[in-house]
């Protein structure tokens, strides 16, 4: 039996439902399917699909996120295959599109991410479990602190030059929707900023994500200097952006963050 659908970028396709051979080129994505229950209907994931470390350690690895070896993934002969507007390369996914479905999240902010799990859930025959799920993120949802007032946030996501979260991103959601007033709401994207652009800002909070860029004791040291009165963190950056089932543990995360540094 097929089925019709269409992805998050309006794309329309047919599938077989449920798919039996899946290949995630998505992290978070990879993540959630396992806690779907997927098991060994997943045949490929990225380099970078880290967790769960038994599937990092035993799923056939198709390349990066940027750089997917498109033969070693139909090679593995996969009936459905999920991508991220974002985090993939738009030529690799049209050309993997030509020979298998391939479903294309765009995850922009936190109804997008809620969105993405219900519809993964269905299209793989796991609705059950993607109904717990969502329904322990809106419960952890509801009883999240709420700040009297929000903070004014800068959230670097790199260095040389530094770059930072702006608006129109999932972590921008997430920083509003916690209580981080995000200073580049207003500019789309990761925008850069120089050094006494930063200054200029004046936050009352900067945010260091451990990931993608490796930030350390020495950045914090630096933006210290540029900015003296800013309360500078090192903070877990999958759970700002890893939009799948990490959503359930994210929730409290943020709450807790915000909570710590009350103004």
């Amino acid at each position: 039996m097929k089925i019709e659908t269409t992805d998050m970028l309006g794309r329309k396709m047919e599938l077989h439902q449920p798919p039996e051979r899946i290949v995630s080129l998505v992290p978070s994505v990879t993540e959630l399917l396992h806690d779907l229950g997927l098991g060994d209907r997943v045949v490929g994931i990225t380099k970078f699909c880290v967790k769960p470390e038994s599937w990092f350690r035993s799923k056939t690895r198709i390349g990066g996120t940027k750089d997917v070896k498109i033969e070693k993934v139909l090679s593995l002969k996969p009936d459905f295959v999920l991508a991220n507007r974002e985090e993939n390369v738009k030529t690799q996914v049209e050309a993997i599109s030509a020979n298998v479905p391939v479903w294309v999240s765009n995850v922009v902010d936190l109804e997008s991410a809620l969105e993405m799990i219900k519809a993964t859930s269905e299209l793989t025959g796991r609705e059950a479990a993607g109904q717990d799920l969502l329904a322990a993120v809106r419960s952890a949802l509801e009883l999240a602190y709420t700040p009297p007032r929000p903070t004014t946030t800068l959230y670097a996501i790199w260095r040389n030059p530094w770059m930072f979260a702006g608006g129109g991103t999932y972590i921008d959601s997430l920083l509003q929707r916690f209580g981080f007033r995000n200073l580049l709401a207003d500019q789309p994207r990761y925008p850069t900023l120089t050094p006494e652009d930063i200054g200029n800002h004046r936050p009352e909070t900067i945010l260091l994500s451990s990931e993608p860029y490796p930030f350390k004791q020495k950045h914090i040291d630096e933006l210290a200097a540029l900015c003296p009165e800013a309360r500078i963190l090192l903070v877990d950056g999958e759970m700002f952006g890893w939009y799948g089932s990490r959503l359930q543990f994210a929730v409290p995360y943020l709450a807790g963050l915000r909570r710590s540094i009350e103004t």
